[in-house]
């Protein structure tokens, strides 16, 4: 019964927030441009949506929880990197200017490095509770995982699509 509850309330979460805000009158979304970028709340609610989504398909052991607050806060610092990191790479973007090749491969190399560095503090963080798992929670973690990949290859594909689409009709506009 449990698991049948957690996943209901999951798939409420995942598809009535979206659902919710696309229903906000357009007064309740003034002061932010529709322009399919998630804002920092935004972003805040889906990390918070995915991290309950983990500890609720883990369903962790009272010893289990003493080691979760360390894999939360990792999970909520890379989320929270990340979205500075495509805030920042946004606000480049739309800057006008000359581009040094030399610069450019630098920042990617620190980009890189410290993205490395997280991956490896968000891993030293998993790996006690990780080895504390049954058989069967880890089970449910490799579904949860799968099923992020999956949602995040999706969104990835359809925002391909999307600039794709924007290409077509710029080449269209600027031929006609």
């Amino acid at each position: 019964m449990r698991k049948e509850l957690v996943g209901a309330v999951a798939a409420l979460f995942i598809v009535g927030a979206p659902m919710a805000h696309a229903q906000q009158p357009p007064s309740a979304q003034a002061g932010a441009p529709d322009n399919g970028r998630l804002n920092q709340a935004d972003a805040k609610m889906l990390t918070d949506i995915r991290v309950g989504m983990i500890k609720a398909a883990l369903q962790l052991t009272p010893d289990q929880e003493k080691l979760w607050p360390g894999v939360e806060e990792a999970i909520r610092t890379r989320a929270e990197t990340r979205y500075r990191r495509l805030a920042s790479l946004r606000d480049r973007l739309d800057q006008p200017r000359d581009m040094d090749p030399v610069q450019l491969y630098r920042q990617r190399a620190d980009i890189l490095a410290d993205r490395a560095a997280g991956l490896r503090k968000l891993a030293d963080a998993w790996q006690p509770l990780y080895q504390s798992l049954t058989s069967d929670q880890r089970t449910r973690l490799r579904l949860v995982t799968v099923h992020a990949m999956d949602s995040l290859r999706a969104a990835m594909e359809s925002r391909n699509m999307d600039m794709d689409d924007e290409e077509d009709i710029d080449l269209w506009v600027f031929a006609h």
